[in-house]
């Protein structure tokens, strides 16, 4: 039976079928890779009012709750709105420069836009509340806020940093009513440990480990 291709025809179709092979294999490292890359730690990014979590935390001694509303309650920590920075700034520090933003969204009515300094990908399921109640401090996560200036990322929150976590929660967490408290994490006795897991019960590694657990 005569060859129904010729030799060119065949080389062209095995390029063809080589290149489909390799673009979908480099798709699947890319995606791989993404879901693996870690959010660099150490950047900062501009707001659209200059905010010293150093002075309202550590001068002033405001809780995070104050201004994060429902890092209790939801899966986001919340924002604050501008009639949560006017209940000072409208008598303190009224007439500065650097509040004039402040003031035009109140009297537009328009929310002031802060950028996001934590911002996991679309595919990462995260709750503030759910850590919360399990005894996650605020600065395990944060770092000392009360020493920044302007917010620094301080985890680089990649997969591997969550899962460290998620192996051996009760090594990670603390008492409930050291969760909002700026204090560097300390080590835990083996006391320490039993205490905390009988009072979190924390789910089976399996569970906390699963993939569906923050990928919905």
């Amino acid at each position: 039976m005569a060859q129904v291709f010729d030799n060119a025809a065949t080389l062209c179709v095995k390029l063809v079928l080589l290149g489909i092979a390799v673009f979908v294999a480099a798709t699947i490292a890319i995606v791989a890779w993404q879901m693996n890359a870690p959010v660099a730690a150490g950047v900062t990014v501009d707001q659209p009012i200059p905010f010293s979590h150093r002075h309202h935390v550590g001068d002033d001694g405001i809780d995070c709750r104050y201004c994060h509303t429902t890092v209790e309650t939801s899966a986001s920590a919340g924002m604050p709105s501008s009639q949560i920075c006017l209940s000072c700034h409208s008598v303190l520090f009224r007439d500065s420069p650097a509040l004039a933003p402040l003031h035009a969204s109140a009297e537009s009515g328009t929310p002031l836009r802060w950028n996001r300094l934590y911002d996991l990908p679309d595919f990462v399921f995260f709750n503030h509340s759910i850590h919360v109640a399990k005894g996650v401090a605020c600065a395990t996560c944060h770092g000392r806020v009360d020493q920044m200036p302007q917010l620094v990322r301080h985890e680089r929150l990649d997969m591997q940093w969550c899962l460290d976590c998620h192996r051996a929660p009760d090594r990670r967490v603390g008492p409930p009513d050291q969760v909002f408290a700026m204090r560097d994490p300390r080590a835990l006795s083996d006391e320490d440990v039993a205490v905390l897991r009988r009072l979190y019960r924390f789910e089976s590694e399996s569970r906390m480990t699963s993939c569906t657990t923050c990928h919905r």
